[in-house]
C-alpha cells in the first residue's frame, strides 16, 4: 500500500489536541481564512469538483447537497449529525473528542457557502465527553472571533450551539434529527421535500455528518484535485473505518476509499484474533448486509459493496470468526431495530418484532 499521509485524524494522538491553541499551532482555521475571500459559488464548486460524499451513511455528494440550498435572502440552517447510534461505529466520536476544532471550521465554511447563519450540534445524549468537547471548543471559537459577529471581518455572522439527544438511534436520520431539535417526537418525515427546501422549522436546511465537515477545511487548503487524488474515482478521498469483533487490534483506520476490506483486517487491524478462521463480516454498521469469506478482497467503497449486494455504510467493520452462531447474532441484530424502532411505520413497528420473535 506504501505510505499514507492522515488527513482526519492527522492531530488525533496529539497531546491536547482538542485545544484551540494546538489546533491554531497544527495550521488550524487558515482555511476559514481562505473561504471567506471566496464567493459563495466558488467555494460550493470547489467542493462538489473534490467528489466528497456524506460520510453518514448515503453517500450523498455534498457539493450537490450545498448547492440544492437556495442562494436568497431566506433564514437557513446547518445541523451537524453527532448522533451516532450505528452498532459497531466509533469514529465521529473520535473526531469529536480529539479534534472539535476541525469540525466547527467545516461547520463555519459550509454555513457561509450556503449563507446560513445559525448552526446546531445534535449529538448523542451518551456521549458525556462529547458533549464537554463540544461547548468547550464552541466557546474557544467565540473568544477567538471564529463564532459570532463579523467573523474575521468578512462580514459574515454565525452562532453555533450544542443540543443532546436522548438516545434514539432514529435522531441519526437527518429528518428525524430535525424534528427532534424542534422539540417533536424523533421520528422521520416523508421525502420530498426535502430539508435543502423545507428543514428546521420549515426553513432551508443543511444536514451533515461529523466526518463529511472534517473533510472540508483540508479540501478547501488544498483543493479538488488533491482530495480527488485518494480513493476511487467516484468514491474519493479518505474514510475512517471502525473495525471490531474478533481482530487483534481494533481501532480506527484513516484509509483511501476503496481500500480491500482484506487489507483492513489483516494488515491494519493485526488480522484474526486467535486460531479460528474468519466466518463473517458486516462491513458498514449493523444494518448493511454482511459478507463472507470469498468476498473479502472487495474494494472498499461505495459502488464496489453495492454491487456485491451491501453498502458502506458508516464503515463500521464487525469482523466474526469461526464458531460464532450467526443465530445469535440475527437475534441481538434485531434485538436492537426492535427496540429502536420509532413506531411510525407498520412494517418497522411491527415487523422488527415479528422477526425477533421468529
Amino acid at each position: 500500500m506504501g505510505s499514507f499521509e492522515p488527513v482526519l485524524t492527522k492531530n488525533v494522538g496529539v497531546p491536547n489536541s482538542e485545544r484551540i491553541s494546538v489546533y491554531l499551532e497544527r495550521g488550524g482555521y487558515t482555511a476559514l481564512g481562505k473561504a471567506l475571500q471566496m464567493p459563495r459559488d466558488e467555494l460550493i464548486a470547489v467542493v462538489k469538483d473534490s467528489g466528497l460524499r456524506g460520510r453518514g451513511g448515503a453517500g450523498f455528494p455534498a457539493g450537490l447537497k450545498w448547492g440544492f440550498m437556495p442562494q436568497g435572502p431566506e433564514t437557513k440552517y446547518v445541523c451537524v449529525n453527532t448522533d451516532e447510534g450505528e452498532p459497531g461505529t466509533f469514529k465521529d466520536r473520535l473526531l469529536v473528542e480529539h479534534d472539535p476544532h476541525s469540525i466547527i471550521e467545516g461547520v463555519i465554511i459550509a454555513a457561509y457557502a450556503v449563507a446560513a447563519e445559525r448552526a446546531f450540534v445534535y449529538i448523542r445524549g451518551e456521549f458525556f465527553l462529547g458533549v464537554k468537547r463540544w461547548i468547550k471548543a464552541i466557546d474557544d471559537a467565540y473568544a477567538y472571533g471564529f463564532l459570532g459577529k463579523d467573523i474575521q471581518g468578512s462580514g459574515f455572522d454565525l452562532d453555533l450551539s450544542v443540543h443532546r439527544g436522548a438516545g434514539a438511534y432514529i435522531c441519526g436520520e437527518e429528518t428525524a434529527l430535525i424534528n427532534s431539535l424542534e422539540g417533536k417526537r424523533g421520528e422521520p418525515r416523508m421525502k420530498p421535500p426535502y430539508p435543502a427546501q423545507v428543514g428546521l422549522w420549515e426553513e432551508p436546511t443543511l444536514v451533515h455528518n461529523v466526518e463529511t465537515l472534517a473533510n472540508v477545511p483540508h479540501i478547501v487548503n488544498r483543493g479538488a484535485e488533491w482530495f480527488r487524488s485518494m480513493g476511487t474515482e467516484r468514491s474519493t478521498g479518505t474514510k475512517l473505518f471502525c473495525v471490531s469483533g474478533h481482530v487483534r487490534q481494533p481501532g480506527n483506520y484513516e484509509l483511501p476509499l476503496g481500500t480491500p476490506l482484506r487489507t483492513i483486517i489483516e494488515e491494519y487491524a493485526g488480522g484474526m484474533r486467535g486460531d479460528r478462521a474468519l466466518k463473517a463480516v458486516i462491513p458498514g454498521g449493523a444494518s448493511t448486509p454482511m459478507l463472507t469469506p470469498e468476498q473479502l478482497d472487495i474494494p472498499m467503497d461505495f459502488e464496489s459493496l453495492v454491487e456485491a449486494g451491501s453498502m458502506l455504510g458508516t464503515g463500521a467493520i464487525v469482523v466474526m470468526e469461526e464458531g460464532t452462531c450467526m443465530v445469535e447474532v440475527a437475534r441481538r441484530l434485531m434485538d436492537f431495530f426492535a427496540h429502536e424502532s420509532c413506531g411510525q411505520c407498520t412494517p418497522c413497528r411491527v415487523g422488527t418484532r415479528r422477526l425477533r420473535d421468529i
